[in-house]
């Protein structure tokens, strides 16, 4: 049994040790990926930083240019529309000044020539609704000759404009009223705003202008284009070479803070929730580049440490060496494994329990089997002690002169039947502590007064005290000593009590028995000066079959069921029993029972 339970405990240590080494071996695999998750983030935000760095350098001055070309195409707008401004007055001025020629050689050619709206000029067909009168006076001279003339008109004008009118609101044509110069006749007189020549003329001269924006506007725009096309090209090369710089040192390629956080959402990805200490050393000059803990002593890295190289994708420049430290690892590898250690030592307990109970069972037996044999070899000579007294008295009083002798008779009838009664007392101890074991004993409930009854009890014990000159000594000064009990069992352990005392003690047995109260109990005590017993001994002195050994004699008689059979009685009536010894120097029991 040792052997299989040793074997099981080994075998147990055993397999939580391989499950720590694979616990620990599935632990630095996931630090080994976060590491190098981490070294990948680390290079890729590089990267990205650097390319950020100098697309946003393109892009502001992209943005500056795009800037400078938007000024350029307001600027060229602004200065195409002063010209087309300047062509449209020099227009304007050279159609005024042909439309003022004009009319010079009209009113040049005609009389009074007066500008009139188109529909006065139209209403001039209809002679019947013409708003024009017309009164013409003319002199002779005696030769007939014409002296002088006068001529009167009057028309009614419905919005006739005078020529000061913005050019811009001019018709296309501009009707005249005139008289003519030889009869003073109403003439009508249309002059064209602007002429077809000089039409044609401006509409060529704002076709070329036309064209001279839209091709100073492509080109503006297809340098701009040119410009971005480049600048987006550009932002990769750029960044690949500041990369490939020689003299940038590791603390400005990457931050601390870029590194705790990194490693801190990685650790978090793997379900790593410990406590972690990191540094960063460089690889070229060995020189720490910084650090989270507060301190790193020595050279020798901590256990528990990992480390891995940070820009390994550089072969020019120093790729640097990240290291990271679980100061609780094993801590933790012991909490995943919390479950198969509780279960593992719950089975242990179980088994070393079943284990511990055996043993315990079977010297418990064993010292059972040695107590029966020596309560049999003690009942044996208890027995056989009477029954050879009554054989004896028996075989005598077949004597036939010894029946003639009625004095020896009825001595001898006496004895035989005191050897009777002595072998039934020990039948019926026997008996009753098989009853108390059983429960079957039924004690009676009635008031005993204890003084009066240990007075009585060592009355009767007086010719067995006197046998062995012991004294005793009666200290009865409880005051109130009525107990409810029953008086037999009562006697009877006060009985074994004095009893046990007086059988062991080597000198002349000296007891005193006492009794005292509280508003509760009754004390009563039984002291001894005789051979006392050992811490072990007093462990045992109440189990059945439980004698103090006195060496290879059987000078004390008994079956070793005293003590447990006043133990018994004590505890059924709601006692407590003390037992207080030393060796060579007496014993003391002390019984406690409520009053009633």
């Amino acid at each position: 049994m040792t052997i299989a339970l040793l074997g099981v405990f080994v075998m147990q240590l055993y397999y939580i040790r391989e499950a720590y080494i694979l616990k620990s071996q599935l632990f630095e695999q996931e630090v080994n990926q976060v590491l190098s998750a981490v070294a990948d983030k680390v290079q890729r935000l590089n990267a990205v930083n650097h390319i950020n760095k100098k697309d946003l350098e393109w892009r502001i001055k992209a943005e500056n240019q795009r800037r400078d070309r938007t000024r350029q195409l307001i600027d060229l707008d602004q200065k195409y529309k002063e010209l087309e401004r300047k062509r449209k007055y020099d227009q304007r001025k050279q159609m005024i000044d042909e439309l003022n020629y004009q009319d010079e050689m009209i009113r040049k050619m005609y009389l009074s020539p007066t500008i009139i709206s188109e529909a006065d000029f139209y209403a001039l067909e209809n002679r019947a609704t013409t708003p024009l009168n017309v009164d013409v006076n003319v002199g002779f001279d005696a030769n007939l000759n014409m002296i002088g003339s006068n001529v009167q008109k009057t028309f009614r004008l419905g919005s006739v404009k005078t020529f000061d009118i913005e050019p811009k609101k001019l018709p296309d044509s501009i009707r005249y009223l005139v008289y003519s110069r030889y009869d003073s006749r109403p003439l009508r007189v249309s002059l064209p705003s602007l002429n077809g020549d000089m039409r044609l003329k401006f509409k060529v001269e704002d076709e070329i202008a036309t064209r001279r924006r839209n091709h100073a506007l492509k080109e503006l725009q297809a340098d701009t284009v040119r410009l971005l096309d480049e600048g987006s090209f550009s932002v990769i090369e750029a960044a690949a070479k500041e990369m490939s710089q020689l003299d940038v040192p590791l603390a400005q390629r990457v931050s601390k803070e870029t590194l705790d956080t990194l490693l801190r959402a990685e650790l978090a990805n793997k379900n790593i929730n410990l406590d972690y200490d990191f540094w960063l050393k460089s690889l070229v000059s060995d020189r720490l580049v910084f650090r989270k803990i507060a301190s790193l002593r020595g050279e020798i890295l901590p256990a528990n440490t990992y480390k891995t190289a940070l820009f390994s994708n550089d072969v020019l420049r120093d790729p640097g060496m990240l290291y990271i430290n679980f100061p609780n690892k094993n801590a933790a590898i012991f909490n995943n494994l919390s479950v198969t250690m509780a279960s593992s030592a719950g089975l242990l307990i179980v088994l070393i329990s079943i284990f511990s109970y055996t043993l315990y069972a079977i010297l418990r037996q064993k010292k059972i089997a040695e107590m029966k044999t020596d309560f049999i070899n003690n009942m044996t000579h208890e027995f056989k002690t009477p029954v050879s007294t009554i054989m004896i008295a028996s075989e005598a009083l077949r004597d036939p002169e010894i029946q003639e002798d009625k004095t020896r008779v009825s001595r001898l009838a006496g004895i035989i039947y005191d050897e009777n009664v002595r072998l039934g007392n020990h039948i019926e101890r026997v008996l009753s502590i098989a009853r108390l074991d059983k429960k079957e004993l039924k004690l009676e409930e009635e008031d005993v007064e204890m003084n009066e009854l240990i007075a009585a009890v060592a009355d009767s014990m007086s010719l067995q005290l006197q046998k062995k000159e012991a004294t005793l000594t009666l200290n009865l000064k409880a005051s109130n000593a009525l107990v409810t009990g029953d008086e037999l069992h009562l006697s009877n352990v006060i009985y074994n009590l004095i009893d046990n005392a007086n059988k062991y003690s080597i000198d002349p047995p000296q007891i005193t028995l006492s009794t005292s109260n509280d508003h509760k109990c009754l004390f009563i005590d039984i002291e001894d000066k005789g051979i006392g017993m050992t811490k072990e001994q007093c462990k045992r002195a109440f189990d059945q079959f439980y004698r103090v050994p006195t060496g290879n004699l059987h000078d004390v008689k008994g079956f070793g069921l005293g003590l447990n059979y006043v133990q018994d009685i004590i505890t059924q009536m709601n006692g407590t029993i003390k037992l207080k010894s030393e060796k060579d120097k007496g014993t003391v029991f002390e019984i406690i029972i409520p009053l009633k």
